[in-house]
């Protein structure tokens, strides 16, 4: 499926890279959440966490090392910062690729059930 993040992975559109190897892409956010918004996704197509498999776990926890890599790289790692996964379309998710939201750089609200629009 071609989404955005498919585009953004090609290189046919342009991102501000984080970090990159062959399986993951990290990227600043175009529509940054708090001071520090970074979006972290597999390269490989996988639409929502809903669709993971056990094959895709050992990606799942590179995901999640990295996240730790970017917050540590970032300045944020010691202050705090979020790591968010939205899952379908009540969720919030509004790109069907698995995504993450890395947020950090300033003390953040409260999570709440409230309805909000995230990527």
């Amino acid at each position: 499926m071609e989404t955005v993040f498919s585009k953004i992975i090609e290189g046919t559109i342009p991102s501000k890279k984080v970090f990159e190897n062959e399986r993951i892409l990290a990227f600043y956010d175009i529509e940054p959440a708090a001071p520090v918004h970074v979006l972290i996704i597999p390269k490989k197509f996988i639409a929502s966490m809903n669709d993971v498999t056990p094959e895709d776990l050992p990606l799942i926890a590179e995901i999640h090392s990295v996240a730790q890599q970017i917050a540590a790289e970032l300045g944020i790692a010691d202050s705090g910062y979020r790591l968010i996964n939205n899952c379908g379309p009540d969720s919030g998710q509004a790109v069907p690729h698995l995504h993450y939201h890395l947020l950090g750089g300033a003390k953040l609200g409260a999570l709440t059930g409230n309805s909000a629009s995230h990527a």
